[in-house]
């Protein structure tokens, strides 16, 4: 049987493919010429940065919580752990979707907050159980 773990980081892993393949069909016009209105203009233009640089996030706060999981593999799972996880996760989800359709930076500013501290707790029941990791 695996690791309950490897569930939400197979998960961020797809959804992060999943920003992939979004970001290939917003710059298909611009790249391709695939799909460009009738003025020849990309009609991703406008939403396509802010994909990219939702891609580039995916790369930088979840590096903390993927060693973390990997680190927590070796350990019996732990409802606190699974949870703490999946808040992770759902908050990225949610995180990704705000970047990519709104503007709204406060909005988003609280749900990374949100992503932070699930990664802090994951951390936190490391140092607090840093025995058993041997």
């Amino acid at each position: 049987m695996s690791h309950p773990l490897i569930y939400p980081m197979f998960t961020h892993v797809v959804f992060t493919a999943f920003l992939y393949v979004i970001l290939t069909i917003a710059r298909a016009p611009s790249i391709w010429g695939i799909g460009n209105r009738p003025d020849g203009s990309n009609p991703w233009a406008d939403i396509e940065p802010r994909i990219s640089r939702n891609l580039s996030n995916q790369f930088e706060w979840p590096l903390l919580f993927y060693v973390a999981c990997l680190i927590l593999l070796f350990r019996e799972p732990e409802s606190i752990t699974l949870f703490l996880a999946w808040v992770f996760i759902g908050g990225r989800f949610l995180h990704s979707t705000i970047q990519i359709l709104t503007t709204n930076v406060r909005l988003r500013g609280i749900v990374f907050t949100i992503n932070f501290l699930a990664v802090l707790g994951l951390w936190s029941v490391l140092a607090l159980n840093s025995h058993n990791i041997a």
